[in-house]
C-alpha cells in the first residue's frame, strides 16, 4: 500500500510536532511528602511512625531532606541526585551510597549500591506519581546478604 506525498509529509509532521510534548512529560516529585504508614509495606523492617520527605526536584538536579521516626530508629539525611544517569555518592549515618537515577516514561528508577551497617546491598526503586500529582509511591526491590524482599513506600503530598 503507497503513501501519497501528501500523507508522509503530514504524518512526519505530527511526529515531529509532538515529539517535545512527549519529551516534557517527566514527572516532578517537589513538595512534601508523608508516608501513608497503613498503605506502605516495609518487608521485614519495622515500620516507622513517621516518614517525611521534602524533595526539590529542578531538573535534572533531586534533593531529598529525609526524616524518619520510630521503627528500626530515627534518622535525617540529605541526599543529592542527578536524574541524567551519573553516578551520585550519599552518606547515610557514615554508610556511602552509590546511586544511578534515570527516567523511564514518567517514572524516576534509581539503581543503588552500597553498604549499610556493614552488610552489602543493592536496591532498585521506581518512583511514580498518580492521582493528579498528589500520590507517590515507590517501589522497592533489595538484595542483601543473599536474601531479597520487596518494599512498597506510599507518600501523600502535603
Amino acid at each position: 500500500m503507497r503513501i501519497s506525498a501528501l500523507r508522509r509529509f503530514a504524518l512526519a509532521f505530527l511526529i515531529l510536532a509532538f515529539a517535545p510534548l512527549q519529551a516534557q512529560a517527566k514527572s516532578d516529585f517537589s513538595g512534601t511528602w508523608k508516608a501513608n504508614i497503613a498503605k506502605s509495606d516495609f518487608g521485614p523492617a519495622p515500620p516507622p511512625d513517621s516518614i517525611v520527605e521534602k524533595i526539590v526536584h529542578q531538573e535534572p538536579s533531586l534533593k531529598v531532606n529525609y526524616v524518619q521516626t520510630g521503627g528500626s530508629g530515627n534518622a535525617t539525611f540529605d541526599l543529592v541526585y542527578t536524574t541524567d544517569g551519573q553516578e551520585c555518592v550519599n552518606h547515610m549515618g557514615g554508610n556511602e551510597i552509590k546511586s544511578t537515577l534515570k527516567w523511564d516514561g514518567d517514572d524516576l528508577v534509581a539503581d543503588s549500591k552500597g553498604s549499610y551497617d556493614g552488610i552489602d546491598f543493592t536496591s532498585k526503586d521506581r518512583w511514580t506519581l498518580s492521582g493528579g500529582g498528589k500520590t507517590l509511591t515507590v517501589d522497592r526491590h533489595i538484595s542483601a546478604s543473599g536474601d531479597e524482599f520487596e518494599m512498597k513506600w506510599v507518600f501523600e503530598k502535603q
